[in-house]
């Protein structure tokens, strides 16, 4: 099998859930069989939200292009980050090694094409939105994002999860802002934030639901067994 370097700490636990769930995808019978992961767990990484968002913040890019140098001196044969804002810098990711980047944007898109969705309720930091993390790749696969009304709430549930914040009491609100979108008419639900893949079980199980955290792990596995 071949290794796979996680740019983490975006935040910490959902690297943890990208790690849990590359775990479960293996049918393992010893430790052998399972995708050797190699994770940079760096919670240091400038905010995202702060240089995107607030506009006040450090630039993340240098950062992630040495860890991304780091995973390749360490042996990662591929690069994957989990972290859906931070995608904003991929192109700078990928340039800063000669490894091949498993772009969790581009993945989402194409199953989300191969599923028949056609309106996207974004369940995502509104960086995503205001920098256009997605807009490419969702023009090429035809698929319209439909973005929260109240953006301010969204945040905030991704600020009290990255705050250790109780989960089943934020579950009722998130569950509110995915039913809402289904009444504006998406037909589909992303989770495009990988705080909110911690939160899955809170959205309405009678909206078709893709999570992106899923595309990449789908991903970190083919490559690596194949």
């Amino acid at each position: 099998m071949k290794p796979v370097g996680i740019l983490g700490g975006m935040g910490p636990e959902a690297t943890i859930l990208l790690m849990q769930k590359v775990l479960s995808a293996i049918p393992a019978q010893d430790d052998a069989d399972h995708v050797p992961l190699i994770v940079h767990q760096n919670p240091q990484v400038p905010s995202r939200i702060k240089a995107l968002i607030d506009g006040d913040g450090q630039d993340p890019m240098p950062v992630l292009m040495s860890m991304a140098q780091d995973l390749e001196r360490a042996g990662a044969q591929a690069l994957a980050m989990p972290c859906n804002t931070a995608h904003h810098y991929a192109v700078a990711v990928a340039n800063a090694t000669s490894l091949p980047f498993l772009d969790m944007i581009e993945l989402t898109a194409r199953h989300l094409a191969d599923t028949g969705a056609g309106t996207v309720g974004m369940l995502a930091s509104p960086a995503t939105r205001k920098v256009g993390v997605f807009d490419t790749k969702f023009d090429a696969h035809d698929l319209k994002p439909l973005w929260a009304d109240n953006e301010d709430e969204l945040l905030g549930i991704i600020r009290a999860v990255k705050a250790r914040s109780d989960l089943n009491t934020l579950a009722p609100r998130l569950g509110r802002i995915a039913a809402d979108m289904a009444e504006k008419g998406a037909d589909h639900l992303l989770i495009a934030c990988t705080e909110l893949s911690l939160m899955s079980d809170s959205l309405p199980a009678a909206i078709p639901c893709t999570d992106s955290l899923d595309c990449l792990v789908k991903a970190i596995v083919d490559f690596s067994t194949k």
